[in-house]
């Protein structure tokens, strides 16, 4: 019996060694860096999104987000208006918002009276507007990559988004690899 204890606490102890190599693989290939999903085109989303991603990058956490679906609203811009698109993609152009300052409240919109609220307690209490997080999420080299798979089915343009220092159109797949090497990941 003693010689069956001693087989299995060595079989153990490899079985501890094999899983610390695996851990140690993970952990090096993990780097110091957020990767976030971001679907949702609901302005208090949209700025959850901005404000953990600049609380990140202030404590030189490398930022990745990948606008898809809904969220793309969030980048369009209300100046910028895009010719020669198809029926589907007018629609989609003219039901959806455009821009931040358009965005809704996924709760408590309020006949559209919600954003305004929440705006003017923003200003009261002195929090950047939508608009100033961006700008300071390109200052801080926040990286913004827009689903093109999103794109091409909702009728988006490139011309017609915001202008960001930081901007890549890409897969799913670039955001998977992203998230695969990141020490955190989020979807909003």
């Amino acid at each position: 019996m003693e010689a069956t204890q001693e087989i299995t606490m060595v079989e153990l102890q490899m079985q501890l060694d094999t899983l610390k190599k695996k851990v140690g693989k993970l952990e090096k290939n993990r780097k110091d860096q957020l990767s976030m999903a971001v679907v949702s085109g609901d302005m208090d989303k949209i700025l959850a999104t901005m404000i953990i991603s600049l609380a990140a990058a202030a404590m030189d956490t490398q930022v990745k987000l990948f606008f898809s679906f809904w969220s793309i609203s969030a980048l369009r811009d209300p100046k910028k208006n895009q010719k020669g698109k198809d029926f589907i993609s007018k629609m989609f152009g003219m039901m959806l918002p455009k821009g931040k300052d358009n965005l809704k409240l996924s709760n408590m919109n309020m006949g559209g009276m919600g954003p305004m609220m929440i705006k003017m307690l923003m200003k009261k209490q002195n929090v950047m507007s939508l608009q100033e997080m961006f700008k300071q999420a390109g200052e801080l080299g926040i990286e913004i990559t827009v689903c093109e798979m999103s794109m091409d089915l909702m009728g988006f343009k490139r011309e017609e988004l915001i202008d960001y220092p930081h901007m890549r159109f890409a897969g799913a797949g670039t955001f998977v690899a992203d998230a695969g090497e990141s020490s955190m990941q989020m979807f909003i």
